[in-house]
């Protein structure tokens, strides 16, 4: 190995001898790189928040009933041990711990919140990348990563005469929480997991509720209840928490075992698509109507699958209808449906989703020879272990294409011990550059998508797909075996390169060291 002496990376890395990171986003993937970096002993980072306070989606989404579908214990960092009142933690509460979470971890000094990254341009003579803020100044770092999120950029949908609607109009990710909705007539467009959790509380003080629905989902119930002081108690014991973990982790591992869930035909696959029959057949039992309506056509989990206990008896209320079909067209006054029926609405909700492939949306990332990550993906993202891309030195992306499965914690916190690796050995090295191979990005990009097929992804109309119909988001395999390959991989898949002074000066091209 190539021995660098400490003065020379000093003068590529400054006085702290590690490389300045700069992470963009101050989420729960954010933060979660922010903590392993300070555990790493590395202080030279920046976490930039547009917002003016972190929690990136649990900030976000504060409609009405908003809480998370994975087990509270499960969803939780595994540095930390939160004091849960639910099996599943609400928004309020979730905000609640990513707040405590960066005060325990001393990260206030790093962020710098109500500051956007809208670009960074990597500089192949300085091993920098030049990020340019929205409130027009710039900044310089050595290492980027992407935490921007998954799930960030609201679906808005493009019906005609919906600039003309007169009532309030708005997306469950933006909710307006100044319209008081008692006794209102509110429609809410769509049946997917916001709407199944904002349905039933609307419903609680609506005049009337319409619940459009394009194409139904598997709705499986959540078991969510408030923990009794006892489990509260219990849970407060580290061992009894890692317990409850383990047990968590262990269920989601035997059901994602071979991707027997997400494989049609398969034992597992076909056993909770009965109980989600079984689920309908009880919650429907003298209405046909609904049990009808309710009931997909495509295999289970073609689409992400709803947990949630109370929207079924919801639907049931006799202040709440269900119209099994799309939106047309929005009136002054009304929606209309496929069907050409128009239906009188005070408020209009648009549960209409995201847009989970457009990855990096608002991060415009400028790699080696000039060339955006947009024009690199060309509509079909893409990156080694979901995390790093050939030509784009020194960016490491967090929740990126390739990854939403599992569970998704567990899979940050593998993604940032990936990045916090690497720059710990740009810091060993001297090195000012690493990078995945191109031949190990293209061939793992080969292997992923062949386990696409057979799936219930590829034959139903879901968000996972591209417009090539590639589906470019899921993971189909466990947390753990995610994690074997990130630490099998992660080092062996690398190319590193150290700036030398004359390619500082010149331009030319830096000499490759590992």
């Amino acid at each position: 190995m190539k021995v660098t002496s400490a003065a020379a990376v000093r003068r590529r890395l400054g006085q702290a001898r590690t490389p300045h990171v700069a992470i963009v986003g101050g989420g729960f993937a954010g933060i979660c790189a922010g903590v392993k970096l300070r555990r790493a002993g590395i202080e030279t980072f920046t976490i930039y928040e547009k917002s003016l306070s972190v929690g990136g989606t649990w900030r976000d989404n504060t409609y009405p009933g908003c809480e998370v579908d994975t087990h509270s214990n499960l969803y939780a960092y595994s540095f930390t041990h939160p004091d849960w009142t639910r099996t599943h933690a609400r928004q309020a509460e979730l905000q609640k711990y990513l707040e405590g979470v960066v005060d325990e971890f001393d990260l206030r000094n790093h962020f710098r919140t109500g500051v956007g990254v809208n670009e960074a341009v990597w500089d192949e003579r300085s091993h920098t990348y030049t990020l340019a803020l929205d409130d027009g100044t710039s900044a310089t770092c050595q290492v980027l990563i992407s935490a921007v999120g998954f799930l960030n950029v609201p679906r808005y949908p493009d019906w005609p005469g919906l600039d003309t609607f007169r009532g309030p109009a708005f997306h469950t990710a933006r909710w307006e929480h100044e319209h008081d909705l008692t006794g209102k007539r509110v429609a809410v467009v769509g049946t997917g997991s916001s709407a199944s959790q904002l349905v039933p509380e609307v419903a609680k003080v609506a005049g009337r509720v319409l619940v459009f629905q394009r194409e139904p989902g598997w709705v499986m119930p959540k078991g969510d209840r408030d923990l009794s002081p006892e489990e509260r108690t219990a849970l407060r014991r580290p061992w009894k928490w890692q317990r409850e973990r383990l047990r968590q982790l262990r269920r989601i591992e035997k059901s994602l075992w071979r991707r027997n869930v997400y494989r049609p035909g398969s034992k597992v696959n076909a056993t909770y698509e009965q109980m989600c029959r079984d689920y309908i057949d009880r919650e429907f039992a003298d209405r046909p109507d609904l049990r009808e309506a309710v009931t997909p056509t495509y295999p289970y989990w073609g689409k992400r699958v709803i947990m949630a206990s109370s929207f079924y008896p919801t639907l049931k209320r006799d202040n709440v209808e269900l119209i099994p079909r799309a939106v047309a067209a929005v009136t002054e006054t009304g929606v209309v449906d496929v069907d050409g029926v128009e239906r009188a609405a005070d408020v209009l909700v648009m549960s209409t989703g995201f847009q989970p492939t457009n990855y990096l949306a608002h991060l415009e990332v400028i790699g080696r020879g000039g060339r955006s990550i947009h024009e690199h993906w060309a509509g079909e993202p893409r990156a080694f272990l979901g995390i790093t891309v050939p030509g784009f030195p020194n960016l490491f992306i967090m929740y990126g294409p390739g990854t939403n499965g599992g569970e998704i914690v567990w899979m940050l916190e593998r993604q940032a011990e990936h990045a916090v690796r690497a720059v710990r050995r740009l810091a060993r090295t001297g090195a000012t550059s690493v990078e995945v191979k191109r031949r190990w990005a293209d061939r793992y990009d080969r292997w992923l998508q062949s386990t696409m097929q057979g799936t219930a992804w590829t034959v139903s109309n879901n968000y996972f797909k591209s417009g090539s119909g590639k589906v470019v988001t899921q993971w189909p395999y466990s947390p753990l075996a995610y994690r074997a390959l990130v630490r099998a991989l992660g080092r062996l898949s690398e190319t590193t390169r150290t700036r030398s002074e004359a390619s500082a000066r010149d331009g030319s091209e830096p000499r490759p060291v590992g």
